[in-house]
């Protein structure tokens, strides 16, 4: 018989999708068939399925650290911000129509059997399936026709591990908050809790511990340590990219606006994991400072939207002076976009319908379009002269004379990109390019930093069974198995 447990939260951020990932190859580790599920994910940090669809990109990596291929199961309705129109909806993998906060509340219901048929799936092909809630497990304001939490819990019978964070301060009012809020049908869903981010001498939250189970009735199950290293791992949302400064005093300077609708940021994690390379994320009304050897425009959800803010920062200015003296620019997907002469949105796929003009460093224009770009690419970077695997999520088709210089060559035969005739400025769709060591090196020759040892992809290997063994220590995996059903 399949298991199943859900991993609920305090609220968001206290750290769910790690410990999740981390249990996950801690189980798999053990030769159990387990598979990751979030009923409902926010992000517009995604990753593209083997099977054609999107999910959110911290189940993305849940499913490599169980040693799976991600699947559109695994996270069957994904919610990508868009800002002033509310978000996209993906279910089952596939855009589904926008919506804005209140009107998703009242469409939450004909959701709920698609997200039970993939939960349906993939327990008949695991042992034990980890779910992960979203936000707090006592969001009672947004308890009718929940999906995410309580309302998924209830439906599946799956039973709850409760997870607090204490670097935040007050996880025992959190946790037994948690108690108090919620009704007692739903709070008798929760077998035991967690407490998360534990820095310093263990031994002084003994009391603590007792007192939360004494308190809840809830089964002690681990005090977790903070683990450094999760800043290795892919992030779930943006939220922490606006806390960012420099952590380095050395290396050659990366600047990335962050745009308010910013996607798929963690194709920067490759190059802010080089001991050569400075990555900063340049922060509202903040100058790209004059040192800067390239600046990237990263990919976006509402790409007219960002290129609006991207104005009103004053980073147009900077970048195209950037250009002038000879500095490198290169976009990706919406930030490709950006680069080119004019964006057209006719039919409003992005947000209100409209068209405005580009940074005019590539002569390309945009026309965004209903059907998405969803697929897994790999080929050759012609201007790097190095090997990439990546993926395409994509609204638009880019066309125009620098198309004729693409910067990449799929396996199919497939163009993708274009590159400015001196060769400084370049834009592609395909996220994933720097994660290959032999690209990543290329490029930073080019800016004029000296490329590592780093083997990225075995970085990350290496940091999940990091994860999973800093799980096994701290949290009662026995435990968890016998309260799965």
């Amino acid at each position: 018989m399949s298991r199943a447990l859900m991993i609920q939260g305090t609220g968001s951020d206290v750290g769910k999708s790690l410990i999740v990932a981390g249990l996950a190859r801690a189980f798999a580790n053990r030769g159990v068939r387990v598979a990751p599920f979030k009923p409902q994910n926010m992000s517009n940090n995604a990753a593209v399925t083997a099977d054609g669809g999107e999910i959110g990109r911290a189940q993305a990596l849940q499913a490599r650290a169980a040693r799976l291929t991600p699947l559109v199961d695994m996270n069957p309705v994904l919610l990508k911000p868009q800002g002033a129109s509310g978000a996209q909806i993906v279910a089952q993998g596939r855009m589904i129509g926008q919506a804005n906060a209140r009107d998703y509340q009242e469409l939450k219901p004909t959701l709920m059997p698609r997200v039970l048929e993939s939960f349906a799936r993939l327990k008949a092909q695991s042992d034990l399936v980890l779910v992960e809630g979203a936000g707090s497990a006592a969001e009672i304001n947004l308890r009718k026709n929940d999906i995410a939490n309580m309302g998924f819990a209830r439906e599946a019978d799956a039973p709850v591990a409760l997870v607090g964070d204490i670097d935040r301060g007050g996880v025992i009012a959190q946790i037994i908050g948690c108690k108090a809020a919620l009704d007692e049908e739903d709070a008798a869903m929760i077998q035991g809790f967690i407490v998360n981010k534990f820095r310093g001498d263990a031994s002084l939250f003994d009391e603590g511990m007792r007192f939360i189970a004494e308190r809840t009735g809830w089964r002690a199950l681990g005090l977790v340590p903070y683990f450094d290293e999760a800043a290795r791992l892919p992030a779930e949302d943006a939220f922490g990219l606006r806390a960012q400064r420099r952590d380095k005093s050395e290396g050659v300077l990366i600047a990335v606006p962050l745009l308010p609708h910013i996607a798929n940021f963690d194709d920067l994690d490759p190059l802010k994991a080089e001991a050569g390379a400075q990555v900063v994320f340049l922060q509202p009304g903040e100058a790209l400072p004059a040192e800067t050897r390239l600046v990237i425009l990263p990919g976006s959800k509402a790409t007219l939207a960002d290129l609006k803010a991207l104005r009103d920062n004053g980073w147009d200015i900077d970048i195209l002076a950037h250009a002038r003296r000879g500095g490198r620019v290169f976009g990706v997907c919406g930030g490709y976009q950006m680069l080119g002469r004019f964006i057209r949105d006719p039919d409003g796929v992005e947000g209100a319908a409209g068209e405005a003009p580009g940074l005019g460093l590539l002569d390309v224009e945009t026309t965004l379009t209903g059907a998405k770009t969803l697929t897994r690419v790999a080929g050759h970077a012609l201007a790097f002269d190095a090997p990439f695997a990546g993926y395409e999520m994509h609204v638009g088709e880019t066309a125009g004379a620098d198309c004729a210089r693409p910067v990449l060559r799929y396996e199919d035969g497939r163009a993708d990109g274009a590159a400015s005739r001196n060769g400084r400025v370049m834009g592609a769709y395909a996220h994933g390019l720097f994660a290959d060591d032999a690209l990543r090196a290329s490029l930073l020759r080019l800016i004029g930093a000296a490329p590592s040892a780093l083997h990225y992809e075995d970085r990350i290997e290496e940091t999940l069974d990091a994860l999973a063994a800093h799980c096994a220590r701290h949290i009662d995996l026995d435990a968890l198995w016998e309260m799965a059903r």
